[in-house]
């Protein structure tokens, strides 16, 4: 297993970077496409209708598959002898900041159901603050990786 596991690792860190990449595309774009949502739908006859498509398939072709991909590929990373030193702080921070990413997703995810069902109650102005989550754990979890404190 563990030569298997050394064969495919730059393959699976490949498309694990991919996924990341996508998923991230994602979360800095929907809470903007959410702004957008709140302060535009109402001045255009339909517009909200195009909004709830464009945030739904955002949502489910591409945020949705691009984190299970980033997920899996993580995790053969971390089962990779020799990749991970669990003794040391990074992997904690970065599994930290992942579990919250993961999190901020799915709040995304229930603000989008919000929107189906005529019921947000943010205004433009939250989901601009909110669109700074992802930054912040950006940065933590990339720090984490690269600086392995």
């Amino acid at each position: 297993m563990t030569d298997i596991l050394f064969t495919v690792y730059p393959w699976v860190k490949s498309l694990h970077i991919m996924a990341v990449l996508s998923w991230m595309a994602g979360l800095f774009y929907l809470p903007r496409l959410f702004v957008y949502h709140v302060e535009q739908a109402n001045d255009v006859d339909g517009a909200s209708a195009i909004f709830d498509v464009m945030e739904h398939k955002l949502l489910r072709f591409i945020m949705r598959p691009a984190m299970i991909t980033a997920w899996i590929c993580g995790l053969i990373m971390m089962m990779t002898p020799g990749i991970v030193d669990w003794s040391w702080v990074w992997p904690w921070t970065k599994g930290a900041g992942v579990i919250a990413m993961t999190w901020f997703h799915y709040w995304l995810v229930m603000r989008q159901k919000d929107f189906l069902a005529g019921q947000n109650t943010l205004t433009g102005r939250q989901y601009r603050m909110m669109n700074e989550v992802p930054t912040v754990l950006m940065v933590v979890i990339v720090i984490s990786v690269v600086v392995k404190f």
